[in-house]
């Protein structure tokens, strides 16, 4: 009996007993999606065929009809099922008041899982849909004032908040062994905040949220604010021009203390990798027998989508379907003024090369897009020469240990 292995304990530790139920709704959902592409492909072979059909267009009818709906039934009998299954598994999980911090492995799944399908999830009541916050230290915040205090006995009126991109979540601004908040809140004596959201909500959607909780942050802050700065990765560049852009509209005190945005590999005029799935959607859907294959890029979130040409309001993407017009719809928005606006941009190019620095950038965003350059002058952001950083032979997330771009940051942060 001593040589029957027993359950990796360490394995488990990256599974909580409320991810079970939530990965069988996705799973039960996914196998809909499959029936219903598997289906319309069935329909549209009938109907090149002149065979009789369902009138909806997308349902078979006939016997054929019936087959399907009994496919689907036994999938929501098999969904009502698993709950046995779940009981059995629920000793061999971890216990989250035995083990109340998430393993590192753990959380960059939920921080992938939330990028790709995060508005899904939030959609769907699903408990892996992560919620907005903002940290300290690898914990959450508490808002009322008295345990700010408590948490931060040396608070300093100079906030740092740090602000990640897609599929990431705050502790991933460590990246081999660096971390830019500490390093430029040990330099300017200021506080690091870090901010965790769900990368799969609409940007704006993010911005609004972002600007609300900062406004609460600095109304129970336990010295008076006198200066924020924001250094955004990425889709958390975007986010960060949303919610000073949101929160200056609704009048909020917090805009008036921010002194510096630094963005890091920003696609402020999107990412082509975005555009190019958006093609690869209108072209399955121009023939009626890969047409029903297009739901399958429809899966992919609402912050993603964002990405395509870097909305950043509302107006970008609302009264529009996402998946239907690859046209720029932005409503233009230029740099906030009475701020200090940089832009790092990066290239795997090892020298300067306009092909490279247009089609690959940094492998996800082009340079021109990473430093506001853009063919409409009206689009254009207004970096200045000395407030933009070009880094070579560098990839999008090398951005975050890159000791030339901690050094630039801390030249344009530091005193003057």
């Amino acid at each position: 009996m001593s040589d029957i292995p027993t359950p990796p304990r360490q394995v488990l530790r990256h599974v909580r007993p409320s991810d079970l139920k939530a990965l069988a709704q996705l799973v039960s959902q996914a196998t809909h999606g499959v029936i219903d592409i598997t289906e319309g492909v069935h329909q549209a072979v009938h109907g090149r065929l002149g065979l009789p059909g369902s009138a909806a267009g997308k349902r078979t009818g006939g016997l054929t009809g019936r087959i399907y709906q009994a496919v689907r039934g036994v999938t929501r009998l098999v969904g009502w099922g698993t709950d046995t299954l779940l009981g059995a598994l629920l000793p061999l999980l971890d216990d989250p008041t035995s083990h109340p911090e998430a393993s590192p492995q753990r959380e960059a799944i939920l921080a992938a899982l939330n990028g790709v399908l995060g508005d899904k999830l939030l959609a769907m009541g699903n408990p892996l849909a992560q919620t907005m916050e903002l940290r300290a230290g690898g914990r959450p915040l508490a808002a009322p004032s008295d345990a700010l205090k408590a948490a931060f006995p040396d608070a300093r009126g100079h906030l740092l908040l740090m602000v990640h991109g897609l599929c990431m979540h705050d502790g991933q601004w460590r990246r081999a062994g660096h971390d830019h908040g500490e390093a430029l809140a040990q330099a300017l004596a200021a506080t690091p905040v870090y901010l965790r959201y769900n990368t799969g909500l609409h940007t704006s959607v993010n911005g609004r949220e972002l600007a609300r909780q900062l406004e609460d942050l600095v109304a129970a802050w336990p010295v008076p604010v006198t200066r924020i700065s924001i250094v955004g990765h990425s889709m958390g560049g975007l986010v960060t021009r949303s919610a000073l852009e949101l929160g200056r509209r609704a009048g909020m005190g917090w805009t008036d203390a921010v002194q510096d945005l630094v963005f890091l590999g920003t696609p402020h005029h999107g990412a082509p990798l975005e555009r190019a799935g958006h093609g690869a959607d209108w072209l399955l859907a121009s023939n009626p027998f890969t047409a029903p294959f297009a739901r399958l890029g429809h899966i992919r979130s609402a912050g993603i989508t964002d990405l395509r040409h870097g909305h950043v309001l509302d107006a970008d993407w609302q009264g529009r379907d996402r998946f239907e017009s690859g046209a720029d719809h932005r409503v233009p928005l230029p740099l906030p003024e009475v701020v200090n606006c940089f832009a790092v941009g990066a290239t795997l190019a090892a020298r300067r090369s306009r092909l490279a620095e247009r089609l690959t950038g940094d492998g996800l965003v082009p340079l021109d897009s990473a430093l506001g350059r853009h063919d409409d002058p009206a689009r254009c952001l207004a970096f200045p020469a000395e407030h933009q950083l070009t880094v070579f032979r560098t990839g999008h997330l090398d951005l975050l240990s890159s000791r030339t771009v901690a050094q630039q940051m801390l030249q344009w942060l530091g005193p003057v």
